[in-house]
């Protein structure tokens, strides 16, 4: 008898896959902060990245000493589970070049991705992978795949090129900037604008909207992970809880940044799916396997649906999402379902 074919062998064609990232990527510069976030990250799993931040993080001044920072704490044991990355300065910045030459050959082998903050266009971002591309060449650095670049969109050239950007072979994810974005229109958007709440605040104003629908539009054209920006009130948790799942639900992001460790949870689990969709999710791919992904009728609510290929894709997708958040809290997938479809992880 064989065995049922793998939904990921099944159901999407060479190239169509999105990466496989945390929900939740936790930023910090300070060094105890950093130190702080990578035992947390040890301890509860990889269920969220920890970016260590060479650019807001580091002392006007002490950015090349700050990477080498940074270097040191990603190839320690705290370290646990390679799910560290690193944001240098932008690519003009005087900074830059040294940044590279004091992080990567010490640790791009183990870093997860690396950020490029506030490109002006594509050609910057083209340079930047250039500069990082002949660091680790230097370094001896190879690996079996590339060394995965982020970026921030928080200029108005690089919202004008985020298509380009994100048909970028090297770009894994892109994030908006928010506070950058809304200072580059001098005043013309208003600081509620910066804010998670309504009204007036981030999900309220035209231009902000605007450039948050088409940085998620364009990740999702080309396969990349569109990551949601931060929100400020980090006390404040039903302000987070609310912009977490309208980043999710509303706007389609798959991934949101966070500044506090407080932060961590409720995004997780806002982007994490309900019980109920995780349910429904392992009832339709589990009939799909046995007709061996022939269409098939299914009853939800008591009402009988048709599903094929295109519907099982979305319910795949359902259940790896519920693997990647439920380290915290989120939807346990049964065992048997997990050991099933994603193994002994």
């Amino acid at each position: 008898m064989t065995q049922p074919r793998h939904p990921a062998d099944v159901l999407f064609e060479e190239g169509d896959v999105v990466p496989e990232i945390p929900v939740c990527d936790h930023y910090c510069g300070v060094e105890a902060r950093m130190r702080k976030s990578l035992e947390l990250q040890a301890r509860m799993g990889p269920v969220f990245d920890v970016t260590l931040d060479g650019e807001d993080g580091a002392p006007v001044g002490g950015e090349v000493a700050h990477a080498q920072l940074i270097a040191e704490l990603v190839v320690s044991p705290l370290n646990a589970h390679g799910r560290v990355g690193a944001r240098v300065v932008p690519f003009d910045h005087p900074a830059f070049a040294p940044m590279l030459e004091a992080l990567l050959p010490a640790a791009g082998a183990r870093l997860a991705y690396l950020m490029i903050p506030k490109p002006r266009h594509i050609a910057d971002l083209n340079a930047a992978v250039e500069a990082v591309d002949a660091v680790l060449q230097r370094a001896g650095i190879t690996r079996a795949q590339h060394l995965p670049i982020h970026a921030l969109v928080e200029t108005h050239g690089a919202l004008r090129d985020v298509w380009a950007m994100a048909a970028h072979p090297r770009i894994e994810s892109l994030s908006f900037g928010l506070m950058d974005f809304v200072s580059a229109h001098r005043g013309a958007i208003p600081q509620t604008a910066m804010g998670a709440k309504s009204p007036g605040g981030q999900f309220d104003h035209p231009l902000v909207l605007r450039a948050k629908l088409e940085i998620a539009a364009a990740c999702h054209a080309h396969g990349k992970v569109p990551s949601h920006c931060v929100v400020t009130e980090f006390k404040d948790k039903a302000a987070l809880q609310e912009a977490a799942e309208k980043a999710s639900r509303r706007l389609g992001y798959t991934r949101m940044w966070s500044i506090h460790p407080d932060q961590i949870e409720p995004i997780v689990d806002a982007f994490a799916p309900s019980v109920a969709e995780v349910d429904q999710a392992i009832a339709i791919i589990q009939a799909a396997q046995a007709a061996d992904w022939a269409p098939i009728r299914h009853s939800h609510h008591g009402r009988e649906q048709l599903h094929d290929r295109a519907s099982f894709r979305y319910f795949w997708q359902v259940l790896q999402r519920a693997h990647r958040t439920s380290f915290n809290g989120g939807p346990q997938l049964p065992e048997e379902v997990r050991l099933a479809y994603f193994g002994a992880q």
